[in-house]
């Protein structure tokens, strides 16, 4: 359940920025272009009377005011009705918009009079459902500030006094204390049957003036900016971190692909080795049989036998024993190698828990990230340069005179002084809309291609989606 939300205020002086803003003459930036056609007048207006401010006129010159209306007096009166976001968009989205309005109106018209609303319009391009009333306090009565009792004062003159019932311009009358109070009863009752209640009776809370909610949200954007330029930052040390640790997974890569080949080389070498070595002990063992077999033979020969076959059996001796120093120093070799080899994996599977720890953090705390990231370089690839990219993630207007590409049409428009701008909305991609001279940009960039394509006598292609997927890789 939600709140009835009933604000009046007085409005002396001249009308005309008031009912431009309310009939859209001029576009605030919080309204949506594409649906200020939902918007719509409650109050059918005399046939000679053409906005708001010549309704509050014609009902002033016809009310049968006798007295001159002063410079500093209040001529109309500012109601503005709407609810609680969540429920006016409930009530919206059940489709009791229309009756909601009507019911209003008759509040309205029952509280102050048919002829003195003079105006009712009910707004639907900006985020809350509401109405903007305008109200002529034209009253009738005697006025609250009159005396009970003639004076007696001698010699002072004394005046007859003037009709209650002739109509008067009177806005203390409407806005007394006792009738505020008595306007948020009867309204908040007439509102019971949508789920609205009246907010606490007697409670300290003021109303913020729209001047006031700007100083707030300008501050809140550049809390915004620190946050979006820490994010850069953060983003370009993060960016050289991926950097190092690629640079560094490639030398890792170059120096293990390196031992890998060294290792081969050294297990061939060892297989040569080992194959030599068979052969010298299959060589040493038919000799040492031979001179088994050699039991008859002279002392020379047996002599000269015995000097050639221990200097041919010491030299295969001392070659299998530098074959076999080789192959040991090869294993160990390959075993440095190998510890080398997993330290420095290891190394690099911390460096890149490190790195995944970061990366976890920015997507907790800022975690529109991602999408900011996505509409900066989406902003690069519409051949906006770094600065103005950094500008508009930054929700700052930026005016660009040149040619804008349209990435998804592979188009370039010329344009002149076009504002460009990022703002949030709910229902934008990622939470967040890009406005070319507040238009969508992907209806920005249709309209000039339809444009170009219609002039050119070609069809026009189906309309693909605005935002590739960028993704940041981890």
């Amino acid at each position: 359940m939600g709140y009835a939300v009933l604000h009046l205020d007085k409005a002396p002086g001249n009308e005309a920025a008031m009912t431009a803003h309310i009939a859209r003459t001029k576009i605030p930036t919080n309204a949506s272009p594409e649906r200020t056609c939902l918007n719509e007048e409650l109050v059918e207006f005399p046939e000679e009377v053409g906005d708001r401010t010549e309704a509050i006129n014609y009902r002033l010159e016809h009310a049968g005011l006798t007295r001159k209306i002063g410079t500093n007096q209040v001529r109309v009166i500012r109601v503005m009705l709407t609810g609680s976001h969540d429920a006016m968009k409930h009530i919206e989205a059940e489709g009791w918009l229309p009756e909601w309005c009507a019911d209003n109106l008759a509040w309205l018209r029952e509280t102050f009079g048919a002829e003195n609303v003079v105006s009712a319009v009910v707004h639907r391009d900006e985020s809350t459902p509401h109405i903007h009333a305008a109200v002529v306090p034209i009253v009738t009565g005697e006025r609250r500030k009159a005396r009970t009792a003639a004076s007696e004062s001698p010699g002072k003159r004394h005046y007859r006094p003037k009709s209650a019932a002739r109509p008067r311009l009177c806005a203390d009358d409407v806005m007394s204390r006792v009738r505020l109070k008595q306007y948020q009863d009867t309204y908040a009752a007439a509102m019971s049957k949508y789920g609205l209640e009246r907010g606490i009776d007697g409670s300290e809370a003021r109303h913020i003036t729209t001047q006031e909610f700007y100083r707030q949200a300008i501050a809140q954007q550049q809390n915004l900016q620190e946050n979006i330029d820490a994010l850069l930052r953060l983003e370009e040390q993060k960016r050289k971190v991926v950097e190092l640790l690629k640079q560094q997974e490639r030398q890792v890569r170059t120096e293990y692909e390196q031992t890998a080949s060294l290792q081969a080389q050294k297990s061939a070498e060892l297989n040569r080795t080992e194959a030599e070595l068979k052969s010298v002990k299959g060589e040493l063992k038919g000799a040492r049989l031979k001179n088994a077999a050699a039991e008859v033979g002279s002392n020379i020969v047996e002599g000269i036998g015995a000097m050639i076959g221990t200097s041919r059996i010491k030299r295969q001796q001392q070659e299998i024993d530098r074959l076999n120093a080789e192959n040991a120093a090869l294993h160990e070799q390959i075993g440095t190698l190998n510890r080398a080899n997993r330290e420095e994996k290891v190394r690099h599977e911390q460096a890149e828990q490190q790195l995944q720890a970061k990366l976890d953090r920015i997507e907790h705390w800022l975690p529109d990230t991602q999408t900011l990231i996505r509409w900066g370089e989406y902003c690069r690839d519409m051949g906006i340069p770094e600065s103005g990219a950094r500008e508009i993630i930054a929700m700052k207007p930026l005016y660009v005179s040149g040619e804008l590409r349209a990435p998804e049409y592979s188009r370039r428009f010329d344009v002149s002084n076009t504002e460009i701008r990022l703002q949030r909305d709910p229902n934008g991609p990622g939470g967040f809309q890009l406005l070319i001279d507040r238009q969508p940009a992907h209806t920005w960039f249709r309209q000039r291609y339809v444009e170009l394509m219609t002039r050119l006598g070609y069809p026009v292609r189906p309309e693909r989606s605005v935002i590739r997927r960028h993704t940041i890789k981890r």
